[in-house]
């Protein structure tokens, strides 16, 4: 064949999948109806694949019984109706919801986590090899139908959600490569389902769209709710002219959460208390399912009946029966999902769902009017300039298009629609009438291929997203650097070559992402601060190695580069670093998508550091510290390194420019060796020169910027060297003049790095007193005369490394942490403000045990892989005390114990959640120091 016969769309659900096709020379879309066993040795064509995988006990299915009209032998596993029959009889052996887990950062999804409930000695798979084998069982099903047109040979859309960020995407890519389909491209499925309407209403879509100029789309699934704009325009033909302009943010709340409400309800109906097991659980999730699809059905009973079995139950005879009415399903699922709200009422963080006890950070509003309320107020400008009608911010759509399985409910479309018109002055919102909600997507999908032909109606706009990588100012301050501006078509690259970047080459480094899904629009170039519109997604973290002869620039010791980025025709993104140097050598960046953002030492401390984390008062620390050995021999050339000092801060030659400062460390570390490999004796001799030369700090910016990064790496953490107190005292009497220079901005960052650092040998009066001095700056009181104090980041994580304030400062400082987590950049400070045990004082106040477990909760509804220090973070909030009234209940712990164990947490980690230890005891060693310290990888980017 020279080409393609057919364009095939595939919808890969939470619930179900689905495949649809058309021949490219007669379009003309029909569902594929796939081959499944639905029952041992029965195997059956239909229209939808239930995303069920069933992982039967030995001998449990007859290999007979498991064989499929395609390959030699049968597979191990059971996958579509009978899965999800068995499953209902077995849940700890049945996979499902793998697509959710897919777009879940806090785990490793290419690892064996699935079934979630399962218990360690069950068979398990990972949600990466699910999908995979699913996409290979539509794969296998269609080419045993087409022999002559195999699919990999075919054009095919895989559809995912609009809020699928670039790892679960390209997972998603990869597990179709895995199953031989390595031209898949993606699609938005809500974008799917408005193509399949279009695509029904091609030859009357004028008509059915006249004096319409925006369109919503609302997707429920089983695991997302996805939201899209379009816009609509005249065309030049006669026809609509569509662009989608806005797509929703990731938002894990569909039919999924309403099981889960459902079965809560009738766990309470039916009198049983306290916790089920995983297992239960599971059972009473499938039957919920089962009873919200028949009483919100359009001719649903009366009532349905439940029956609850219990492993080693108290109750008579192990299971109990419990009637649920069809007026209390519309009460839970009806005001529980789409309750009556007002025009001004947008999504919040308050409120819980059900689901969250199987280990999915599904969204805490369960109110869906309020999320699509959000999502339309933060596209107001962008809805405007399509024509739309904006009401107090609000925009009104002309029409809207419901698609997902849930709204199978009539119900629940009525009680939208109700919900809407209200918003409105009770003007009903056109509803688009749909194709079909189970199989739209897959259709959709299959007519995009098309449009891409010229064979059917497009809809344009691009990307969804612009992206930005992070970046470090000549100030050391991080700014957004658009690589990749919305509105960017596949296949299409961008090249910033106006802006020189110095690359860090031969260290670990970090390179934060961003995404941004509001109206503001971006060019490549753009350099931007980074703010709470942004989306952080997880950060690229690696060591760039420098080969052959590209050339280091021999001041900063880094690599001038440019940055490129592509959007493959599959749909994902690709970076790349470019020398500038010629011929141009090439780096590409590329998503870390085997491992979460696991618990490692990034940064490198001294290692006399890390072994100083021992439990004791400041006061023994620097006593234990005076009776140590004597300090080994400086280096050789050390008395180079005083005269480098010297010269860099006499006011009487050339150390008064501030040009001379810039090169300080590079020329100590041309006489030391690299910085993170100073001994602790060197750091604390350089400490005392940097010291003696203090009243020099302010000759310039520059000056007491490089004297601050020295001092406060040579002295932390403040404790463990012979003649730290005497240094910490020196110390405090800088803290007591101030910044010399307190105009420049990029200097108090480093001046709060400092005392983060060195907080370890503060007494806790000077602990109190830096609280104090930043309370006014975070909205806790009068702000003092004098020059304004900037760098709250780091004020918040100097404020989290003072182990002695006491509960009610400690609560205000994790509160200020929670209110400003974007600004923050990590969930490490929470960990250390709520620490049940503190790491270095054991003795001091910690916070309530409610507001622990409020604060972790909060931090359960984070995706622990791309939210840094989390894991941290839940082991402090969450771990074992044995001290009456300090520990959280026992159900938070096990949830910190499946995410860490899904995140690949050291083992020690685990230890502590369940396991009390004295304080000397702690658990933690030297790869913790990052964690404890609050140390990070640099930037691997600074403005050249």
């Amino acid at each position: 064949m020279s080409g393609p016969r057919y364009v095939i769309g595939v919808d890969l659900g939470t619930t179900h999948c689905a495949v649809a096709a058309s021949l490219i020379e007669r379009p003309a879309i029909k569902l594929f109806e796939i081959p499944q066993l639905v029952a041992p040795g029965e195997i059956a064509a239909k229209d939808l694949l239930p995303s069920f995988m069933y992982l039967p006990a030995p001998g449990e299915i007859a290999d007979a019984d498991r064989a499929l009209p395609w390959g030699e032998a049968p597979p191990k596993d059971v996958i579509g109706a009978l899965a999800r029959t068995q499953g209902a009889r077995a849940p700890v052996r049945l996979v499902s919801s793998a697509k959710s887990w897919i777009c879940h950062g806090g785990v490793n999804r290419r690892a064996p986590i699935l079934p979630w409930s399962a218990p360690d000695d069950e068979a398990k798979i990972s949600p990466f090899e699910a999908s995979t084998r699913y996409l290979d069982h539509l794969r296998a099903a269609w080419d045993h139908a087409h022999p002559e047109a195999p699919m990999a040979a075919q054009e095919v859309v895989i559809t995912v959600p609009a809020s699928f960020d670039e790892a679960a995407c390209e997972l998603t890519l990869d597990a179709a490569r895995k199953a031989g389909l390595k031209g898949a491209r993606l699609l938005e499925e809500p974008q799917a389902a408005f193509y399949d309407f279009i695509g029904a209403h091609a030859a009357d879509l004028a008509a059915v769209l006249q004096g319409a100029r925006l369109a919503l789309v609302i997707d429920v699934g089983g695991g997302t709710t996805d939201l899209t704009l379009i816009k609509i325009a005249p065309g030049e033909d006669g026809q609509p002219a569509l662009e989608r302009i806005a797509v929703g943010g990731h938002l894990m709340l569909g039919g999924d959460n309403m099981d889960a409400a459902l079965a809560h309800h009738i766990q309470k109906a039916a009198g049983v208390k306290g916790r089920m097991d995983p297992t239960e659980w599971s059972a009473l999730v499938q039957s919920a399912r089962q009873v919200k699809e028949q009483l919100l059905a359009a001719d649903a009973p009366e009532q349905a009946t439940v029956s609850i079995q219990r492993r080693g139950s108290r109750l008579i005879g192990g299971t109990r029966s419990v009637t649920v009415t069809r007026e209390e399903a519309r009460q839970v699922l009806l005001d529980g999902f789409v309750p009556f709200t007002g025009p001004e009422e947008v999504a919040t963080r308050q409120g819980r769902a059900g689901l969250t006890t199987l280990g999915l950070p599904y969204t805490t509003d369960a109110a869906i009017p309020r999320h699509v309320n959000a999502f339309l107020r933060r596209h107001s400008e962008a809805a405007a300039a399509a024509g739309a009608e904006i009401r107090d911010g609000l925009p009104r759509p002309d029409t809207i298009l419901l698609n997902g399985g849930v709204f199978n409910a009539p119900s629940l479309i009525e009680r939208l629609q109700a919900v809407m018109a209200r918003w409105f002055d009770d003007r009903p919102i056109v509803t688009l009438q749909h194709t079909s909600l189970d199989t739209a997507v897959a259709r959709g999908a299959a007519r995009s291929a098309l449009s891409r032909r010229g064979l059917s109606p497009a809809i344009a706009g691009g990307t969804a997203r612009a992206y930005y990588v992070g970046v470090e100012d000549a100030d050391g301050v991080r700014r957004a650097f658009c690589v990749a501006p919305k509105g960017m078509e596949d296949g299409e690259r961008v090249d910033v070559k106006d802006r020189i970047f110095k690359l860090v080459v031969d260290r670990p480094v970090a390179f934060p992402l961003y995404a941004y899904t509001g109206d503001r629009v971006d060019p490549a170039g753009a350099l931007i601060e980074v703010d709470d519109e942004l989306d952080p997604l997880p950060a690229l973290r690696t060591t760039l190695r420098v080969k052959g002869d590209i050339w280091v620039d021999p001041e900063t010791g880094g690599v001038p580069v440019n940055l490129a980025s592509a959007l493959t025709e599959g749909g994902t993104l690709e970076l790349s670093l470019i020398t500038v140097e010629l011929p141009p050598k090439r780096w590409r960046l590329q998503l870390d998508l085997d491992l979460p953002a696991a618990p490692k030492a990034e940064a490198s401390a001294p290692a006399d550091d890390a072994a100083s984390v021992a439990p004791h008062s400041a006061a023994r620390r620097h006593q234990a510290a005076e009776a140590g050995p004597p300090d080994p021999a400086l280096p050789e050339g050390f008395s180079r390194v005083q005269r480098i000092l010297e010269r860099t801060f006499n006011p009487h030659s050339a150390g008064a420019d501030p040009k001379v400062a810039k090169p300080l460390r590079k020329d100590l570390e041309g006489e030391l060796g690299p910085r993170g490999q100073w001994p602790s004796h060197t750091c604390r001799a350089l400490a005392d020169r940097l010291l003696k030369l203090a009243h020099l700090r302010g000759r310039s910016a520059a000056h007491e910027l490089v004297w601050l990064r020295l001092v406060s790496w040579c002295v932390r953490p403040g404790f463990g060297a012979r003649g730290d107190a005497d240094r910490i005292e020196a110390l405090w009497k800088i803290w007591g003049e101030g910044l010399q220079n307190p105009n420049d901005k990029g200097l108090w960052s480093e001046w709060w790095v400092l005392w983060r650092r060195v907080a370890g040998g503060l007494a806790p009066d000077q602990q109190r007193a830096l609280f104090e001095a930043c309370r006014p700056w975070l909205g806790g009181g009068k702000i003092p005369p004098g020059p304004r104090a900037h760098g709250q980041p780091e004020m918040l994580r100097m404020i989290a490394a003072l182990e002695d304030l006491d509960a009610e400062q400690k609560t205000k400082g994790g509160h200020w942490c929670v209110e400003r987590q974007r600004k923050v950049g990590s969930w490490w400070p929470l960990g250390r403000l709520g620490a049940r045990v503190p790491i270095l004082s054991p003795g001091a106040e910690v916070v309530p045990t409610a507001v622990a477990e409020r604060w972790l909760r909060r931090l359960l509804d984070e995706d622990w892989a791309s939210a840094d220090g989390a894991a941290f973070a839940g082991v402090m909030l969450a771990r074992a005390t044995g001290i009456a009234g300090r520990d959280l209940p026992a159900d938070l712990r096990d949830e910190v114990h499946r995410r860490l164990t899904a995140t690949g947490a050291p083992s020690r980690w685990l230890t502590l959640l369940h396991q009390p230890a004295d304080a000397a005891a702690i658990g933690l060693d030297g790869g913790d120091a990052k964690h404890v310290f609050g140390e990070s990888l640099p930037t691997g980017l600074r403005l050249g």
